[in-house]
């Protein structure tokens, strides 16, 4: 079961992407995401990098929705959420290739790795806001070379779903919550 620490850094996510502030997740926030990301990104529909962020979300959608909608009334709860987040331990592969998906999104100049303006930009489309993240993204950044790679954010995907270490830095993935 997931511990209250878990609970609190998910439910800020859910919150941000809860775009109707109605207390579930649905297809329409995933699509309200979408439209924030890529009117960020500046690209228009019919796009190679629209379409394809238009899938990333809304394929990250459909598998939410097929591992937690556990009552298939086509949304889901914090609680039908944090269900799934109990059963990450066990599918660490699924964690991982998220992250990978996540990364290539996030990556918007394809040099393979995650610019602070590029986690700064993904933060603001998940949550709206960018409040504070001149402190985050040097606590993400470890090693201080100025950027995430790719087996840096896998990791602290991984850690931010998964984990539990409260001195992570890891839980700074969106931003403060």
């Amino acid at each position: 079961m997931a511990s209250e620490f878990q609970r609190r850094k998910v439910a800020g996510v859910f919150e941000a992407m809860d775009a109707d502030n109605n207390g579930f997740l649905d297809r329409s926030d995933f699509e309200a995401l979408t439209e924030r990301w890529v009117d960020i990104r500046g690209w228009q529909p019919g796009t190679a990098d629209y379409e394809r962020m238009r899938a990333t979300m809304m394929g990250w959608w459909s598998a939410l929705t097929a591992l937690s909608d556990a009552d298939h009334d086509d949304k889901v709860s914090l609680d039908e959420l944090m269900n799934v987040v109990d059963q990450l331990p066990a599918i660490e592969d699924a964690v991982y290739e998220t992250a990978d998906v996540m990364f290539d999104a996030i990556d918007q100049d394809g040099d393979d790795r995650i610019a602070p303006a590029e986690h700064e930009q993904v933060v603001y489309a998940w949550k709206g806001s960018t409040d504070g993240l001149e402190r985050v993204f040097p606590m993400l950044d470890v090693n201080g070379d100025g950027h995430l790679s790719r087996k840096e954010f896998r990791e602290l995907w991984s850690d931010f779903w998964r984990g539990d270490d409260t001195r992570s830095p890891s839980q700074w993935m969106f931003g403060r919550y």
